[in-house]
């Protein structure tokens, strides 16, 4: 099973979660896709660049499998510098022979059909770090993604703060408050600044570590700088069912190791079992006997004994690297199994979550805020209800933004595991 980047582009179905704008965007030519984020990463990724010479290693390898004995050339002498009749080189005897060694039980076919097991794991090891890179382009994505709406909440707080400042000037100059509460205001406002330059840096850093996925060390793609990204983070993903999400675990090159491991080992078994057999080493040449001036033709027969009792050991370790492959699959099954599990409960738990804040209890802060402003400056409430009700309302959309980007990590958690994108999520 290939696994094409087409392919690996479907099966991280976020792609097409992230392509709407956002209400606050920035400049379509400058805003980042996730389709470029996903194509830059697969053609530039370290990691997975790294596949083409073990692919190329591999290929050797099959090559050297398929290659048959090598015939050897000998060339003899014998009775020479001896003593009496043997003295000097008139009694020699000069051989000159050409050995090849006959492979017999399937030996040759038996190492090709190994090396070519051996690329068809290599084969699924890509595609596995291929998803690796996929789901870890997508977690990085969903976390600038996030980080521009943390700045977004930060410059909102700026904002309010500035006008709970105004509010208190003005109240303090018509001596309705105390000086002291507007200095507070002020150094509440200051403090909404340094966040701001706090999510400011930490979005800078998101943008790094996202551009680092495809081998740069600063924020850029195809020589520009990476601004905003295109993400709707407030389109909540549809969890699915979960006895359709295991129905799709086998897909999973994870678990499809385990059958191009089993292909591997079957193949080295049927190698050892191959080995029982003993290969023949026939021989031919020409003597030269000095003593006589004669030419005499030769021939050898060798075949090593005892070759089935010697490869007995090799057939035993191979039986049980094979049924060892069986083992790990049941075991990564149940821990696949347990770990999907795990993920679509957290991910059903946080989109009701997501849900909840954002149709009703985002909405009715937002309401009482403005009921508090209304009334503070009005002078019916004090600065310190005005300021818990701004506080309230700022962490509950910060929640929100966390608890929704949660949501969409969680979802790409989940395709990396089925290699498949959840049903009825687009948007």
């Amino acid at each position: 099973m290939r696994l094409y980047p087409a392919r690996a582009l479907r099966a991280c179905s976020m792609l097409l979660l992230f392509t709407m704008f956002s209400a606050q965007a920035a400049e379509p030519t400058q805003a980042l896709t996730l389709r470029q984020a996903i194509d830059a990463a697969l053609a530039g990724n370290p990691e997975l660049q790294t596949f083409s010479f073990a692919f190329k290693a591999q290929d050797a390898r099959s090559q050297q499998a398929g290659l048959r004995p090598a015939p050897e050339v000998s060339l003899g002498a014998e009775n020479i510098f001896g003593s009496g009749e043997t003295k000097g080189t008139d009694a020699a005897e000069y051989t000159f022979a050409l050995s090849q060694v006959i492979e017999l039980g399937g030996k040759r076919d038996a190492r090709l059909g190994a090396a070519q097991a051996g690329r068809g794991s290599l084969d699924i090891e890509r595609q596995a770090r291929q998803l690796d890179v996929l789901a870890e382009v997508t977690r990085r994505f969903i976390a600038v993604a996030a980080g521009q709406e943390q700045l977004r909440l930060a410059r909102s707080a700026v904002e309010l703060a500035q006008k709970t400042v105004e509010g208190s000037e003005m109240r303090v100059k018509a001596a309705k408050s105390p000086h002291a509460e507007f200095d507070r205001a002020r150094i509440a406002l200051d403090r909404t600044r340094l966040d701001e330059r706090r999510a400011v840096a930490e979005l800078d850093s998101a943008r790094k570590q996202l551009s680092a996925t495809w081998g740069d060390s600063q924020p850029m793609i195809a020589g520009r700088v990476i601004g905003d990204v295109q993400a709707n983070l407030f389109t909540l993903p549809d969890p699915g069912e979960f006895p359709t999400l295991v129905a799709r675990l086998s897909s999973n090159p994870d678990l499809l190791r385990f059958a191009s491991e089993a292909r591997l080992r079957d193949a080295e078994l049927r190698l050892a079992v191959s080995q029982r057999r003993p290969d023949v080493t026939f021989g031919a040449g020409i003597r030269r006997l000095e003593a006589t001036k004669d030419e005499a033709f030769v021939a050898s027969l060798s075949v090593p004994l005892f070759s089935g009792r010697r490869a007995e050991s090799f057939v035993a370790e191979a039986k049980a690297n094979r049924e060892l492959v069986d083992a790990e699959r049941r075991v990564a099954q149940v821990k696949a199994e347990a770990t999907l599990y795990e993920l679509h409960r957290q991910l059903v738990r946080t989109v009701a979550e997501a849900e909840t804040l954002s149709r009703d209890i985002v909405p009715r802060t937002e309401e009482a805020l403005k009921e508090t402003e209304y009334a503070y400056q009005r002078g019916r409430y004090s600065y310190l209800e005005l300021v818990d009700a701004q506080r309230e309302f700022l962490a509950l959309q910060g929640t929100l933004i966390e608890t929704a980007a949660d949501a969409h990590v969680l979802r790409a958690e989940i395709e990396r595991l089925t290699n498949a994108p959840l049903i009825g999520t687009n948007p």
